[in-house]
């Protein structure tokens, strides 16, 4: 049975050099199901579970993977196939274990959880051993699930006590009042080190299919099925609004002070602890920070940044240069992949990828080339490439951060209130006067607008 079935997939998938290049849906879906005598290579598992959204729901796949797998042991003999799905069982199992563990976040539509159950039992019919080990996945796969919904829940806590204002915010001279960066750590190292805490406790949290999500949504196939509330690509945007918090955070310190002697240290400090990040292979809080130093409000204010020495900070921002495509940070990104494979020590495997760039990247794979080709096969080639970007991101993902955590330093980094752009625009205006009538009208509709907000609220 099971090799006429192969057989009758075909000549429905396309192989060049043993690899394969395209197939129909169908037959892809078929070469997932496990046999008494077949089980998918690894590579295929992760390449179609990963991309199989493109083109069907999640538990779609899972409905029909099951109900192949259980299909093709009937031979119309009640004890045949009972001795038949008992030989094939653990290889299900093994499959659906490769589903739960590198794309657990499917299992929050209940459907998938309640086919995951319907299965358990199936299994428990046949075989004593396989129904265990499904029990145990189950059970794995729930704690997964627990630690992300608390991980959200924080997340969202910590923004929110973020978004309080507190009225020290409101002006320079309030401001006063607030401890700076400084006044929570002088030292760059430490505080590249704790930057790294966050990244690596946010990235961890990305599920690998969330890149894909990104473009299933705009998917025809995907706007009539969105059967829960929970946005499938939540933990990858709230990596993002990390970045542009740190960055903002940056901007906020440097326009902040009072005296232009202590802005220009503020600048100094943070030009170490982008050299840190760089050191530690965090390009994502290089970049932020560089990015909250360039942001207009900052790179203003010229009175400030004649009492700074910038040469180290041109070299970083040589790194991150984004000519030709970002060829200086690709090959430091390579640099630190490369001593990561050969690492002797947890610091030495971490790599912390510009995520922006990343997104990007995969962004335009998808959109560079097309999902079907003319003759309605699925472009396998695509997928593979999909998968290798993915796959290397998982490698990044699973680093334990080595540093001692400093809770007060995190607390500060992730929850102390920053500046709005606006706001940011009038505390430059405030540190260093406007220099022309464009500055001054900008400064005069900004105070007009914040105070009207205020007033508001």
């Amino acid at each position: 049975q099971s090799a006429i079935n192969v057989a009758a997939f075909g000549p429905r998938m396309c192989y060049h050099d043993n690899s394969l290049v395209s197939a129909s849906l169908e037959a892809l879906i078929q070469h997932l199901v496990p046999t008494v005598d077949y089980y998918p290579d690894r590579s295929y598992v992760f390449t179609f579970l990963l991309s199989s959204r493109l083109f069907l729901h999640p538990y779609e796949l899972m409905t029909r993977v099951c109900h192949l797998c259980v299909e093709q042991q009937r031979s119309g003999d009640a004890l045949l196939d009972k001795i038949r799905f008992r030989e094939v069982a653990p290889k299900l199992v093994q499959l659906l274990t490769e589903w739960t563990e590198t794309f657990p976040y499917d299992f929050r539509d209940e459907r998938m959880m309640r086919c995951l159950k319907d299965m358990t039992h199936h299994v428990a019919r046949g075989d004593e051993y396989s129904w265990r080990a499904m029990q145990q996945m189950t059970q794995r796969l729930i704690k997964r699930l627990s630690a992300l919904g608390q991980y959200e829940e924080a997340v969202a806590a910590l923004n929110a006590v973020a978004m309080e204002r507190p009225a020290s915010l409101k002006s320079k001279q309030g401001s006063a009042q607030r401890n700076d960066v400084l006044s929570v750590c002088d030292d760059p190292f430490v505080l590249a080190q704790q930057l790294t805490h966050i990244e690596l406790d946010r990235l961890s949290f990305i599920g690998p299919e969330e890149f894909i999500q990104t473009f299933a949504m705009k998917d025809p196939l995907e706007n009539h099925k969105v059967h829960h509330s929970v946005r499938k690509t939540s933990n990858l945007e709230a990596y993002v609004n990390w970045f542009n918090r740190l960055s903002y955070l940056v901007a906020t310190e440097i326009c902040m002070p009072v005296k232009k002697k202590h802005r220009a240290r503020i600048i100094e400090f943070f030009i170490d602890v982008a050299q840190e990040c760089f050191n530690i292979g965090n390009f994502n809080s290089l970049m932020a920070i560089i990015t909250g130093m360039n942001m207009s409000p900052v790179a203003r204010l010229k009175k400030t940044w004649n009492k700074v020495n910038t040469d180290k900070f041109e070299i970083l921002e040589h790194q991150m240069d984004p000519s030709s495509n970002f060829s200086n940070y690709r090959t430091a990104l390579r640099g630190a992949t490369q001593r990561s494979e050969t690492a002797h020590s947890s610091q030495e495997k971490i790599v912390i990828p510009f995520f922006s760039l990343l997104i990007k990247d995969i962004y335009f794979l998808n959109e560079g080339c097309a999902s079907r080709l003319p003759n309605g096969h699925i472009n396998f080639e695509k997928l593979w490439e999909l998968a290798k970007q993915v796959s290397e991101f998982l490698v990044w993902r699973q680093v334990i951060c080595p540093f001692d955590r400093d809770r007060r330093i995190l607390q500060y980094l992730v929850t102390t209130p920053v500046f709005s752009e606006d706001e940011l625009h009038l505390a430059s205006y405030e540190s260093e006067g406007p220099e022309n009538n464009m500055e001054k009208d900008s400064r005069r509709s900004l105070r007009s607008s914040l105070l009207h907000r205020e007033n508001r609220s």
